[in-house]
């Protein structure tokens, strides 16, 4: 977290608020918004995950299509960006990521570095991670001073309901994370 130096307050690093890391598919490596720098680059809430192959996370999941994140939408308009790690080729993400988009879920599949605009009030999800070959970064960056979502899990299958997580957050407050079994 932030140093004691005179502008150490404006760097966040190192192990994030224990609500920064709940329902992602791979640790949070970084996390920022209004409640940790008051003002924050113009009140956005920011957040840095790195998803590495699901064998080292077998205590979460050993199939990553086994488990994805539900459609939802956030009161802000909401930019991800999926990088690839590998320093030969930046633009191959290593992994294959689907992101479905509107209520119809119209599926799009990421394989490549991808930036996603998601506009306010925008039902987007199920998000799943196929596959990854190597780990890849995830950055989150909602348009708001604090993160918030609404879980819509009326637009999924029945079927698919258990392999999803939903999630419920007021702004910047009480979070709730939830399977359905049916």
């Amino acid at each position: 977290m932030a140093n004691k130096s005179k502008y150490g307050k404006y760097f966040q690093s190192g192990n994030p608020p224990a609500w920064a890391s709940i329902g992602h598919a791979g640790p949070t490596v970084c996390y920022l918004d209004d409640r940790l720098i008051k003002g924050c680059f113009s009140c956005n809430a920011a957040m840095i995950m790195c998803t590495p192959p699901p064998e080292t996370v077998a205590k979460v999941n050993t199939d990553w299509g086994g488990i994805s994140h539900g459609p939802h939408e956030h009161p802000y308009a909401e930019i991800i960006m999926h990088v690839g790690t590998n320093p030969d080729d930046p633009y191959d993400l290593g992994a294959e990521v689907e992101l479905c988009m509107g209520p119809e879920m119209e599926s799009h599949i990421i394989t490549k570095s991808t930036i996603t605009f998601i506009p306010a009030h925008f039902i987007h999800g199920p998000w799943t991670v196929i596959r990854v070959d190597r780990p890849f970064i995830q950055v989150v960056m909602d348009q708001g001073p604090l993160h918030g979502e609404k879980s819509h899990p009326e637009i999924v299958p029945d079927k698919d309901k258990i392999r999803m997580s939903f999630i419920d957050e007021e702004l910047g407050g009480k979070k709730t994370t939830r399977r359905l079994d049916k």
